[in-house]
């Protein structure tokens, strides 16, 4: 297996200047009073979606290609914003951990958050809330998931979920102590050329089931059998969890492990530092984590994060009075 590439090397970043930083941390200073500062409430949501666009123009352009073109690698690094680490509580420590009320690092990621479409949430993972915290959890250092701190395996996000979100957003409020913890991820568009025409014609055929993550409990069963590639023969999507994917044929299983190898290969390795925003392309970028040792001392890695889909309408059937939170 070969080393990660370094993400510099390969994948989009965006770096703000110093005048744009305080410009952008100014526009969501505007958000923290809207809906009594409460993150989940529609009027909040439907304000973030109105004042992204008086972010600096140095931001939104690259935001705006991104969204049309995610590139060969399907992720974007914008560094620079504004997050002050000294002044932040100490990292979460319990389960189901998530934002609800109104900070700044929560309401810059939801501006960009909007550059890309409307946020969503799962009722099952973490009660729905629009921002939730990706911290280390005790007791929970093996699970493979979002509270977990044991390498993560490339998956897409919600991949068993027929309206799984188009974009992952990630910023990071603190980094972990030992500065080892990074975001991998690996794009189709990467490895596509790379599978033989065997394999990829297998995973092209609905003979695949997946399973929800942990973060969702017993509460939804596997997905109907599905592709793990699907679309244009040349610039396919990707749908998969190598944690929860499961293979219904014995090819099914040979592709499959033809293809996480080829991600392992080809993955990029983004460290990420107080005021670092990933956006992955959730529809052709799996991601996952290099593990790490947590201290539980407060001061742990703590990420915030956010989905968004581009067509909200398609979900209309799972959510209630038209929000953005999907499920019972």
């Amino acid at each position: 297996m070969s080393t990660a590439i370094d993400v510099d090397a390969a994948a989009g970043v965006v770096t703000l200047s110093r005048a744009d930083a305080p410009a952008a941390e100014q526009v969501a200073a505007t958000l923290l009073a809207v809906a009594g500062e409460l993150i989940d409430d529609p009027s909040w949501i439907a304000e973030a979606a109105l004042r992204w666009h008086d972010l600096p123009e140095s931001l939104r352009r690259p935001l705006l290609a991104y969204r049309r073109n995610s590139g060969r690698t399907g992720a974007l690094l914008v560094r620079g914003l504004s997050v002050d680490e000294s002044s932040l509580p100490e990292t979460p420590m319990v389960s189901g951990s998530a934002q609800r009320e109104a900070t700044l690092p929560a309401a810059l990621l939801m501006l960009v958050a909007a550059a890309f479409g409307d946020p969503i949430a799962f009722r099952e993972e973490k009660s729905g809330a629009m921002v939730q915290n990706v911290v280390p959890v005790p007791g929970r250092e093996d699970v493979q998931g979002n509270e977990g701190s044991v390498l993560l395996t490339f998956h897409n996000e919600n991949a068993f979920h027929e309206h799984r979100p188009d974009y992952v957003l990630l910023c990071c409020l603190r980094a972990d102590h030992d500065r080892i913890a990074g975001l991998r991820t690996a794009s189709i568009r990467q490895v596509h050329g790379m599978l033989t025409e065997w394999h990829r014609e297998a995973l092209f055929r609905k003979d695949f089931v997946t399973a929800p993550p942990p973060s969702f409990g017993a509460a939804l069963g596997e997905s109907e059998p599905h592709a793990v590639l699907s679309g244009a023969l040349e610039d396919p999507d990707v749908m998969v969890d190598f944690a929860a994917t499961k293979p219904l044929t014995e090819q099914a299983g040979d592709a499959l492990v033809e293809l996480q190898s080829l991600f392992a290969a080809n993955a990029l390795t983004h460290y990420l530092t107080p005021g670092d925003l990933a956006i992955v392309d959730n529809r052709v970028t799996v991601h996952g984590r290099t593990g790490f040792a947590p201290r539980y001392d407060g001061r742990d890695r703590w990420l915030q994060r956010t989905t968004v889909t581009q067509n909200l309408r398609r979900s209309r059937l799972l959510r209630a009075d038209d929000g953005h939170v999907l499920g019972g």
